[in-house]
């Protein structure tokens, strides 16, 4: 089986990948490798992020490997927070703080249109390649369920009545911009070998 690093230090992120890819690749986290760098996310676009966490590892550790960036993009907010997802509400943020500064900027706004967008970067030898996954749902006025993580509890997908931390690990692994964006990496590297 394929090995090969996701540059992330986010352990949620982290095991969906690996359930995701379960059975196809053997994922290697920062960890596994030694590496314990929290690597800045200094780009303005997610393809950016991506890019600069998978080159990070590239260049100091040597090994292919991918890295991921995703956003929730809200139209009524103009798309944000967008890229700033993460830290929202404040660098040290927590999701929580994070959820509760979008309820509050969304207050009033009917259109709750909004989309999960990941953008995953795959540096092998020279080469780089790009891989995207996009979900479309809406906000809801407040949190509900108790898994996933970030602003799951507020996301409702196209298509379905729950929010994705009701709607539970297995179902959001099956739909979701990471799950979309990870299912063409991996078609992708098992086309490689």
């Amino acid at each position: 089986m394929k090995k090969i690093v996701f540059a992330t230090n986010n352990k949620h992120k982290l095991d969906e990948i690996r359930k995701i890819s379960e059975g196809k690749l053997e994922i290697l986290s920062l960890n596994d490798i030694n590496c314990r760098t929290d690597i800045p996310e200094t780009g303005t676009t997610l393809e950016e992020n991506a890019l600069i966490k998978a080159r990070f590892v590239k260049d100091n550790f040597g090994y292919d490997c991918f890295a991921d960036d995703t956003g929730l993009e809200v139209k009524a907010l103009d798309g944000a927070p967008g890229v700033y997802s993460a830290r929202y509400a404040g660098e040290d943020c927590r999701a929580e703080d994070n959820i509760r500064k979008l309820l509050t900027n969304l207050e009033g706004i009917s259109d709750r249109h909004a989309a999960f967008r990941t953008v995953i970067a795959l540096l092998i030898g020279d080469e780089q390649y790009f891989f995207e996954g996009a979900i479309h749902g809406k906000i809801i006025d407040e949190k509900r369920g108790e898994s996933g993580f970030g602003y799951d509890p507020v996301f409702v997908p196209d298509g379905y009545g729950q929010t994705f931390a009701e709607l539970g690990e297995d179902t959001k692994n099956n739909i979701s911009h990471r799950a979309i964006a990870t299912t063409k990496l991996i078609r992708f590297l098992l086309k490689m070998e």
